[in-house]
């Protein structure tokens, strides 16, 4: 569902990959912080990433910068442009930093608006945490749009029955309908399991997860950009799903498996 007025001046238009000023199917290393300041502002639909989480992961012992790469999304995406920001916690001398929240509160400070609050529940990786607190099972996926949401594709379950109980100001109970199978579709708590990654990464971003976000906040043909690539699975995911795609990754270890894996996929798309 395309939610943007179609007599609306900002409303996007399908982007020639020829003319784009962006570099298009490339996933470039550096810095990124640097590498988007030199790109054109408004120019990017969709931002899909998980950065780094407090000191959870070394990566090749290379730093970024939360506020410049806040700043740089903020001017990147165009008007009704969604990121979704997946990040979680480390736990230090028994208490976890609340660095999510805190990056939460920084992207409304700087003009984007919360639109969800999601919850990517981790299926199948154990036991994690403090042994003096439940286990740590899921992570936040902040939805932020820049300005009113323009896309909205909701994932369809199949599930039927009535919605959910909802209420007046006044406290009384509003009437509930019935849904049609079609309009079935899942709460912002979604779960997916996380296996051995194949490319060695230390943080692997579920593809199943990404392919969602994306398929549920951009449209084919729309730009998708991750700033922090890793493996590539962001660049892979858009790739299948029809849009077009962008990367920055500043560990030269992970540029040829982002490579590899967006090359298959193409050849995949050509052979099917």
């Amino acid at each position: 569902m395309n939610l943007q007025n179609e007599h609306n001046a900002d409303a996007r238009v399908p982007v020639d990959p020829l003319v784009s000023p962006l570099p298009l199917g490339r996933v470039v290393c550096g810095d990124n912080c640097e590498v988007m300041r030199e790109w054109p502002s408004q120019s990017v639909d969709l931002v899909v990433t998980s950065p780094p989480y407090d000191d959870l992961r070394t990566y090749g012992g290379h730093s970024w910068d939360f506020f410049g790469v806040a700043w740089n999304i903020k001017r990147l995406l165009k008007p009704g442009g969604v990121l979704v920001w997946v990040v979680a916690d480390a736990t230090k001398d028994g208490s976890e930093t609340g660095t999510s929240m805190e990056q939460a509160l920084h992207f409304k400070r700087i003009g984007l608006n919360l639109h969800d609050t999601m919850v990517y529940q981790v299926a199948g990786t154990g036991a994690k945490g403090s042994n003096l607190a439940y286990w740590q099972e899921w992570e936040y996926c902040f939805v932020f749009a820049n300005g009113r949401l323009q896309t909205f594709n909701p994932i369809r379950t199949g599930r039927t029955g009535k919605g959910g109980e909802r209420r007046k100001a006044n406290g009384d109970v509003k009437p509930s309908r019935d849904r049609p199978e079609s309009e079935g579709r899942p709460g912002n708590v979604w779960r997916y399991a996380v296996g051995t990654d194949p490319t060695g990464h230390p943080a692997p971003f579920p593809s199943k997860l990404v392919s969602d976000h994306i398929a549920s906040w951009s449209n084919p043909g729309d730009i998708i950009l991750d700033p922090f690539a890793g493996s590539g699975t962001t660049l892979k995911a858009a790739q299948d799903l029809g849009r077009l795609w962008v990367g920055i990754e500043i560990n030269p270890d992970y540029i040829p498996i982002c490579e590899a894996r967006t090359a298959q996929a193409s050849l995949d798309l050509v052979s099917g």
